[in-house]
């Protein structure tokens, strides 16, 4: 069997890739299953299968590594393909957001984060700032193309934009937790495409 690629960060010790993976996979299940308030870093090195100091190794407290482990998840899960057209990119954001806040470990933690974030401000602004900063810059890029190709007048706004483009998707699948139907993702994107033109 060969071994995981090792890491020694700056005057560190090695970091295994199989322990980082394996205590990333079991901390998301562990704030699934108990939320942020009951979390403890014992809970997640032992479903792990590691030690404490494995993970501290890694962050130096379980705020820290909630930060940093749901700023990475985040980030991905947000990538903004260029289809060729402002609707076809639309549909495709909605499309990829609306799958990714479906996922079943997702869609338990999200809740209980916004819930953490009023008795953990620093959690809440950190992850506004990082996750909420990170996506809406990727998410730009749907509305800069678009007045690039001619689509969006120059001087769009591209704040009001960006609430337009994720606000109702969050409310009907987060909030509202409406069933997945691709053609309300389709309506959506006709209905965002024409408020953005407005």
């Amino acid at each position: 069997m060969s071994r995981s690629p090792a890491v020694r960060p700056p005057g560190g010790p090695i970091l295994q890739d199989a322990v980082t993976d394996a205590i990333r996979t079991a901390f998301f299940e562990e704030l699934a299953e108990v939320g942020y308030g009951r979390l403890s870093l014992e809970a997640v090195a032992r479903r792990a299968g590691s030690g404490k100091a494995a993970i501290y190794r890694r962050w130096p407290s379980k705020e820290a590594m909630t930060i940093d482990l749901i700023t990475q998840v985040s980030i991905a899960a947000t990538d903004t393909p260029d289809t060729g057209t402002l609707r076809g990119d639309v549909l495709a954001f909605l499309t990829a957001v609306d799958a990714a806040l479906r996922h079943p470990l997702v869609s338990r933690i999200l809740p209980d984060l916004f819930a953490a974030g009023v008795h953990h401000p620093n959690i809440a602004a950190s992850l506004g700032d990082r996750v909420g900063g990170a996506r809406r810059e990727k998410a730009v890029n749907v509305l800069r193309r678009a007045v690039e190709r001619g689509e969006l007048a120059p001087g769009t706004d591209f704040e009001l934009g960006l609430d337009l483009l994720a606000g109702p998707l969050y409310w009907s699948t987060t909030i509202r937790q409406a069933p997945a139907d691709p053609a309300r993702l389709e309506r959506l994107a006709d209905k965002v495409v024409a408020a953005l033109a407005a």
